[in-house]
């Protein structure tokens, strides 16, 4: 059986979003928590002049990326947490690709099982972002 990577919607979809987490990555690698020449700014902080729960992410990847955990959660006390979600999502894009291209029998399966995991894993790593969101609203 000929695979053609424009009739697999999943596996596009896991490719962008391991190339996506690989961006993160190579973001925290290559801006410096010493220089504090982050592109990305908080967008919130800016216009209330108050910090909101993401500030610090970027610094605090780019440090845990360098080993300097314990410094990391000084930045973003959420930071290693939102971390281990990436790194956790890069592993199971590579693994579940891999299953769906090795048992074509299991695919309708495994996606279910993908998207039920990925979203018990992302709720429990955002939920404080997700609580901070909820209380603000109300």
């Amino acid at each position: 059986m000929k695979l053609r990577l424009r009739n697999e919607p999943y596996l596009i979809i896991n490719i962008f979003f391991a190339g996506v987490i690989l961006l993160i990555f190579v973001y925290s690698g290559i801006f410096s928590p010493e220089k504090d020449n982050y592109p990305v700014v908080c967008v919130h902080e800016k216009l209330t002049g108050q910090p909101c729960v993401s500030c610090g992410l970027s610094h605090s990847f780019s440090l845990i990326v360098r080993g300097r955990v314990e410094e990391a959660y000084h930045w973003n006390r959420y930071g290693m947490r939102i971390f281990l979600f990436f790194v956790a999502q890069l592993i199971l894009r590579v693994s579940f690709s891999i299953f769906y291209l090795k048992y074509p029998d299991t695919r309708k399966q495994l996606i279910i099982v993908d998207c039920i995991g990925s979203g018990i894993i992302f709720l429990v790593a955002f939920w404080p972002f997700i609580f901070n969101i909820i209380k603000d609203i109300i």
